[in-house]
């Protein structure tokens, strides 16, 4: 085999890079973990991702199913059954962020605007059942929108949550010069293993990020709920520093955001996450209201977006 012929059969760490266009907005997703790796508006951009040839880190932009956040010790009791996941995350002995992060997903349908990928879950250590999911994004005039789809095409019920995990910048130098703005009444106390302890009000709290105040040296892994929404039913998070803002918005399912700041590196972008439960949902505590329960032939779908400038 020639050194030519070999260049052209290696492939990026993340496979394809799919890329949409819509008037001044640009996106490119990848087919391994169908994560956001670029939006951009006016050639800025408005996500924190990474380079085509860099293996994601700090699960940049990335789609978390059948659960977000973190399982305790990968371990869970569901249909009368003991269940036990891989330890994904062996620092903290927890499960974390699902299943679906490093496979590739199947491209169904990719337009000038919209691109839409499905992934199949089948049954393996300590998951039961299998879901197709699809999870499709669409570039318009008020930038990205983003559909997830899931069925539960198994003979088994599942449990079953949902979050993404985008990281956002609006060109500051470190997550301290950004402001931010989360319409959460409630915050997640966690341990040092960042699982649940208790839920609280943020009133008077460092987590009270309601009035839109510059981070600065603000540590956060932290999951919000009580989500304030507008009008059209969908709640905003923004971000801003001068005259840039991005702006996340969630529609109805989406109950938990989380806000990740970076444990050491502060000049990287902002993590905020839509997700449908908070850590921990398949087990009893403050978070297992939050999980879903699909039966055979159950479906699930919600929507999130960004715009900004």
């Amino acid at each position: 085999m020639t050194s030519d012929a070999a260049a052209t059969e290696t492939a990026l760490p993340t496979g394809e890079q799919l890329e949409i266009q819509h008037g001044p907005w640009r996106a490119v997703v990848t087919e391994v973990g169908a994560a956001l790796r670029v939006l951009q508006h006016d050639g800025r951009d408005l996500v924190d991702g990474f380079p085509p040839e860099a293996r994601v880190k700090g699960c940049r932009g990335q789609q978390l199913l059948p659960w977000p956040n973190r399982v305790r010790d990968g371990l869970y009791e569901f249909g009368g059954e003991q269940l036990q996941l891989d330890l994904s995350e062996p620092k903290r002995h927890n499960a974390i962020h699902g299943l679906v992060r490093w496979v590739s997903w199947t491209t169904l349908e990719h337009t000038a605007s919209s691109l839409t990928q499905e992934v199949v879950v089948h049954p393996q250590q300590g998951w039961p059942g299998t879901v197709r999911a699809s999870v499709t994004h669409t570039l318009g005039d008020d930038g990205l929108t983003v559909d997830v789809r899931a069925r539960n095409i198994g003979p088994v019920a599942v449990p079953f949550g949902y979050a993404a995990h985008p990281y956002f910048g609006v060109g500051q130098e470190r997550v301290d010069d950004i402001a931010v703005q989360v319409p959460a009444s409630t915050y997640l106390e966690v341990d040092d293993r960042l699982l649940p302890v208790a839920l609280h009000p943020v009133d008077g709290r460092p987590e009270d990020l309601r009035p839109g105040t510059e981070l600065g040296d603000r540590v956060l892994d932290t999951a919000f709920t009580g989500l304030s929404r507008e009008e059209d039913g969908r709640w905003r998070v923004r971000l801003s520093r001068g005259e840039r803002e991005v702006v996340l918005w969630g529609e109805e399912g989406l109950d938990w955001i989380q806000v990740f700041t970076g444990e050491h590196r502060r000049d990287l972008g902002l993590a905020v996450e839509p997700m449908t439960c908070g850590p921990d949902a398949f087990n009893p505590g403050p978070t297992h209201d939050g999980v879903l329960v699909l039966a055979p032939g159950d479906d699930f779908s919600c929507r999130w977006g960004v715009t900004g400038r």
